[in-house]
This record gives C-alpha cells, structure tokens and sequence, in this order.
C-alpha cells in the first residue's frame, strides 16, 4: 500500500538514513541524478543533510516521500524559491525511486501529490528536465508535461564519461 507524506522540519532526522540509502541505490542502479559513481552513502547523506534539509527548514524546497508498507520507496522536491518575475512557477528535483519499488505507480503518485502541493502553493507552471530517452521522460509525458526542447551533451553519464542530452519539459497547472 502507498502511502505519500510531505516531509517538515520534524521530520526530516528520522528520513535522512532511508533518504540516504535510496538516492544511493538509485544512483548506482543508473540514475541520472546529477550524480557520477563512485558514490558513496557519506555522498548521499551530505546532500541531503547540505541542499536539501536547510532548503525544507526555510520554506524554499517541499519534500514528498512514498512509503510502501512503511518503507520509503521513493521521493521528489519541489523547488518553489523562484525569482520574483518567476514566483508562478516551480520546479522538479530529483525524483527518485528506490530499484526494488519501481513499476508499482510510485513515481506517478509522488508526481501527482507534487502537482497537488505546487496547486496549494498557488503555482501555475512546473518545469523539469531529464536525461533524454530515459524511462522517466515517457511518464512526464503520460502525466501531461510537455517538451519544450533539449540540450545535447548536457550531463555526465553516472556510469561513464559518455555525455548525455537532457530533455527541459514543463506543465501548465
């Protein structure tokens, strides 16, 4: 059973080893993350606990998780901290599922949720990008975000030194 939270302040102690050790599988099971292998758990804690929590504590970044039977299987931001002739608009990060709970919906629910919160925030347009071709660029596009264009030799492959081309997408709400 999925159960989706917004994560706070309070919150954020307890998830920062299951949040660790997601991104880390991710990240090794190929997720183009913004991250490159070797990648270490003292890596993915040290994201968290440096751009993502303070961001969360200020009011700037929303956190979604998934939990599958009380495990996390996955998680989103919305960055919501936008200039002020962009503040109707916000922006995916790092949407990531765990290896051994993918294909069960939990990227499309947390996507869902996260529409919901950038709504309640008073946003009117997400933006995204991803790797070019890979297995999430199909889902945004079920969920109704639209391409807007691509960039090639954009980020390193997490695998290799091949450079791969990101797609930019966006959704009006």
């Amino acid at each position: 059973m999925l159960n989706l939270k917004k994560l706070g302040s309070a919150d954020l102690p307890l998830a920062l080893e299951p949040l660790t050790q997601t991104l880390h599988a991710a990240v090794h099971a190929g997720a183009s993350i913004s991250f490159i292998l070797p990648f270490t758990p003292e890596a993915a804690r040290r994201f968290w606990q440096e751009k993502v929590f303070p961001g969360v504590e200020a009011n700037r970044c929303l956190l979604l998780c998934a939990y599958w039977e009380e495990e996390l299987a996955g998680t989103v931001q919305l960055d919501i901290d936008m200039p002020p002739n962009q503040a109707h608009r916000a922006e995916v990060a790092k949407l990531v599922v765990h290896p051994s709970h993918r294909r069960k919906g939990i990227a499309c629910g947390l996507m869902i949720a996260l529409e919901e919160e950038a709504r309640a925030q008073g946003k009117t347009l997400i933006t995204l990008d991803t790797r070019t071709g890979d297995s999430a660029e199909p889902l945004y596009a079920s969920l109704g975000y639209e391409t807007a264009g691509s960039i090639p030799n954009f980020a390193k492959a997490p695998d290799s030194d091949r450079l791969d081309a990101t797609t930019f997408m966006y959704k009006i709400i």
